[in-house]
C-alpha cells in the first residue's frame, strides 16, 4: 500500500492584482514582440538587441492568475538545460529570436534537481547530479529519492504519483513520450520499482523482487497496464510483446493482456487517428516503435577538433516517423481525447531524446528534439489560451553536458553548426571520451508556467515543488485510502447450485484493482484480480454445487479496503432476491484509510437502484451455465483493428 506524507499547501504567489481581462493578457503574454524573429539587422546599435525595452510590470501582473485549474499539461524536455534551449534557439531562430512555445510562457523560475543517496553513511543526503528516474520521481510524487528508483522512496516504499492521484480524483489522465514507455520519465507516473531497468517480464535480473513471480508489483510494462491511464502513447512495443511469467495472464503477451482488460491497442498513425474515445472503459495503449522514436534530424556526432571543421547544417532524418506521430500530433490528439467533460484532465508529455542525443554528443539530434518539444508546447499553449482554465508547465528533469563555446576545445568533442543568423555556433561535449556516454550535470533548470496557479513556479523552487503546484492547482485529494473507505459490495442473496452470478463493488476510487476470494467451508479459492473502472469492479462467479452459505471477500489492492458478503446456495433458487446495501458515500479525504470492512458482517447484499435490473438480467442469462468457480475474463479480440500485428 503506497503512502505519502500529509497534504502540504503552498500559498499562491501574490505580487499584485490579478487581471480582470485574463484572456487579453494571455494573448499578450503568448505573443512577445520578437517571438518568431531572427536576430535584427540593427543588433549592434544601442538597444538593437533588447527584448523588453518598455516596462513589463503590468504585463507580468496580468499573467498571474489564481487557481484552481481544471486541467494541467506538464511538458518535460529530458536533459533540456539552458544550454540545450539556447543552442536550439540560436540554430533555428537566431540569437535574438524566440522559441515560440518554450520561450512564450510568461512566468519563469528555476528549480533544483538533486537526488539523494540510497544507503551508506550518506543515506538521504544530497547527490548533486541526478538521473531521470530520481528526478522524474521527484515531480511525480513530491518525494526525493535515489538514482535508478521509479516512484519509490529511499527505503523502497511506493509513493503515489500525480497520474494515480488525478485518476482517483476522477480526472482523466494521459502519459505521452517519444521514448520507450518503460523509460524513466513516462514510467514514474505509472510504476513503482527499485530499478528503472525492470522493463518487462523478461527483465528477470533487473526486476528482482519486483517481478510478479517473486511477489512484487511486476515490471514497468505490467504496471503501466494496471495503472490504467486513459491514454498512454509512445514507443517500447518490444517489452509489451513479452509474456507474463506469473498471475492470471501467465503465458499471455502483455499486448494480449491489455486487450483482455479492455484496452484499445494501436500500433500506427492510422489507428491513432481513428480513435474517438479514451476512458476507463476503453483506455488506449499506443506503441508506435519497438524502442525509442527516431529523431527529427540525422546525427552529427562530435569529434575531437570537430568545431574547427567546416560548419554543418542539420539534415532531416529519413527514419523519422510520419507527421501524424510527431510529438505535436500526439499532444494534440491526447488533448482532444482527454478534454471531454467537466472532470478535467492531467497530461504528461515528454520530449525524450534531447537527453539521448546529448549523451551521444549529437548536436543536431538534440536540437531537433528541442524543436519537436517546442511545437508540442505551442499546441498545449494554444489549447490553454482558448480553454482559459488550463495550467501548462514546461521544464526538464536534469541538465546535460553540451556547452556553446567560443573556440574549439583541444581535447574534448565538438561540432560546428551554421545557424539561421549565418554565423557559426560551436558546441562542445567534455564529460566523456569519444564513444562514451556524456554525463548529466547538476545545475538548476528553467521551469515556466502559464494559466491558473502557474505563479507558483516563479523564483527558486525545488523539483518536488512541481508535484505540490499541480496537486493544489487541481485541488486533488491525496488520501487515496480514504477515497475507497466508503465502498460497498453487491451480490445476490440466493443463487441456485452451480449458477453463475455477479459480485460487484462500488466506490473504490482510491484503488486500481481488487482481489477476490471465496470461502467454501474454510477452503479459500482465489478469484484473481479485477480492474476498477470508474470506482466499480465486477466478478462473475460460479456457485458451489452444495447448498449452504458462502463468503465472498473483495479487497482493494492499493488501499487494503476489505468488503465481504455472504451468498446462500439454495436448491430451486431462480432469481436473486435483492436486499438494500448501504449507499457508498464519496470519499472527502477525511476518512481513515486502510482495512475498512464496509458490508462485512451485515448479511447478504444485493444490487440496488439503477444497478438492480442489469444485475438480475445478468444473473438470469448466466444461471445454470457454470461448473467450477472461475473469474470470467473478456474474450480478447484477434486484433484491435484490421491489419494490426500484436
Amino acid at each position: 500500500m503506497s503512502k505519502n506524507t500529509p497534504n502540504r499547501r503552498r500559498a499562491a504567489l501574490t505580487t499584485g492584482v490579478v487581471a480582470t481581462a485574463a484572456a487579453a493578457a494571455a494573448a499578450l503574454a503568448l505573443s512577445p514582440v520578437a517571438a518568431f524573429a531572427a536576430t535584427p539587422a540593427n543588433v549592434a546599435q544601442n538597444g538593437g538587441a533588447a527584448r523588453s525595452i518598455d516596462d513589463s510590470t503590468q504585463l507580468l501582473l496580468d499573467s498571474v492568475e489564481a487557481g484552481p485549474a481544471k486541467n494541467v499539461i506538464l511538458l518535460i524536455g529530458d536533459g533540456m538545460g539552458d544550454s540545450e534551449i539556447t543552442s536550439a534557439r540560436n540554430y533555428a531562430y537566431g540569437a535574438g529570436g524566440t522559441l515560440p512555445g518554450i520561450d512564450a510562457l510568461p512566468l519563469t523560475g528555476q528549480y533544483t534537481t538533486y537526488s539523494v543517496y540510497r544507503d551508506g553513511a550518506n543515506k538521504g543526503k544530497p547527490d548533486y547530479v541526478p538521473d531521470s528516474a530520481a528526478t522524474g520521481s521527484a515531480w511525480a510524487t513530491g518525494t526525493k529519492t535515489y538514482d535508478n528508483a521509479i516512484s519509490v522512496d529511499v527505503d523502497g516504499v511506493p509513493q503515489d504519483t500525480l497520474l494515480e492521484i488525478a485518476k482517483a480524483n476522477g480526472k482523466k489522465t494521459g502519459n505521452v513520450s517519444t521514448a520507450e514507455l518503460q523509460d524513466a520519465t513516462p514510467a514514474v507516473q505509472a510504476a513503482h520499482v527499485a530499478a528503472r531497468s525492470c522493463y518487462g517480464p523478461d527483465s528477470v535480473t533487473q526486476c528482482g523482487a519486483d517481478a510478479l513471480d517473486q511477489g512484487g508489483l511486476g515490471s514497468i510494462s505490467e504496471q503501466i497496464i494496471g495503472t490504467r491511464a486513459d491514454l498512454t502513447l509512445g514507443g517500447g512495443a518490444t517489452s509489451f510483446g513479452q509474456s507474463a511469467r506469473a498471475g492470471q495472464w501467465q503465458g499471455d503477451t502483455l499486448f494480449a493482456q491489455a486487450q483482455d482488460r479492455g484496452y484499445q491497442v494501436v500500433r500506427d498513425a492510422a489507428g491513432l487517428d481513428a480513435l474517438t474515445t479514451a476512458d476507463q472503459a476503453q483506455p488506449v495503449l499506443g506503441t508506435f516503435t519497438d524502442g525509442n522514436f527516431p529523431t527529427r534530424y540525422a546525427a552529427t556526432t562530435a569529434t575531437v577538433g570537430g568545431a574547427d571543421l567546416a560548419p554543418q547544417t542539420c539534415q532531416p532524418n529519413p527514419a523519422r516517423l510520419s507527421t501524424g506521430l510527431s510529438l505535436q500530433s500526439l499532444t494534440e490528439k491526447s488533448i482532444d481525447l482527454l478534454d471531454t467533460g467537466d472532470q478535467g484532465f492531467f497530461l504528461q508529455v515528454e520530449g525524450a531524446s534531447i537527453d539521448k542525443r546529448d549523451h551521444s554528443a549529437d548536436a543536431c539530434g538534440q536540437i531537433g528534439e528541442v524543436l519537436d518539444l517546442d511545437e508540442a508546447v505551442q499546441s498545449a499553449l494554444a489549447f490553454a489560451k482558448a480553454d482559459g482554465n488550463t495550467m501548462v508547465i514546461v521544464t526538464a528533469d536534469h541538465a546535460h553536458t553540451s556547452q556553446i563555446v567560443d573556440s574549439t576545445p583541444p581535447a574534448t568533442l565538438s561540432t560546428a553548426l551554421t545557424t539561421v543568423d549565418g554565423t557559426t555556433m560551436k558546441i562542445a561535449y567534455g564529460t566523456a571520451a569519444a564513444g562514451g556516454s556524456q554525463q548529466h550535470t547538476g545545475t538548476q533548470l528553467r521551469v515556466a508556467g502559464y494559466g491558473p496557479g502557474a505563479a507558483n513556479v516563479v523564483g527558486l523552487i525545488d523539483q518536488t515543488d512541481n508535484f505540490f503546484t499541480i496537486v493544489n492547482a487541481l485541488q486533488l485529494d491525496r488520501d487515496l485510502d480514504g477515497l475507497s473507505a466508503d465502498a460497498t459490495i453487491s451480490a445476490p442473496t440466493e443463487v441456485a447450485p452451480g449458477a453463475e452470478f455477479p459480485v460487484s463493488t462500488a466506490g473504490l476510487a482510491g484503488d486500481r484493482q481488487v482481489t477476490g476470494t471465496l470461502d467454501v467451508d474454510g477452503t479459500v479459492t482465489d478469484l484473481g484480480i479485477a480492474d476498477v473502472v470508474d470506482g466499480v469492479a465486477t466478478y462473475t462467479v460460479t456457485a458451489p454445487t452444495e447448498p449452504g452459505s458462502y463468503t465472498i471477500t473483495l479487497t482493494g489492492t492499493q488501499s487494503g479496503t476489505t468488503l465481504a458478503t455472504t451468498v446462500a446456495v439454495v436448491e430451486g433458487a431462480v432469481t436473486p432476491a435483492p436486499t438494500t446495501p448501504p449507499a457508498a458515500v464519496p470519499g472527502d479525504g477525511s476518512s481513515a484509510g486502510g482495512a475498512g470492512t464496509a458490508g462485512n458482517g451485515s448479511g447478504p447484499l444485493a444490487f440496488t437502484g439503477s444497478d438492480a435490473l442489469p444485475a438480475l438480467l445478468l444473473a438470469l442469462m448466466l444461471a445454470g451455465t457454470g461448473a467450477a468457480l472461475v473469474l470470467r475474463r473478456r474474450h480478447r479480440a484477434a486484433s484491435v483493428q484490421d491489419g494490426v500485428q500484436l
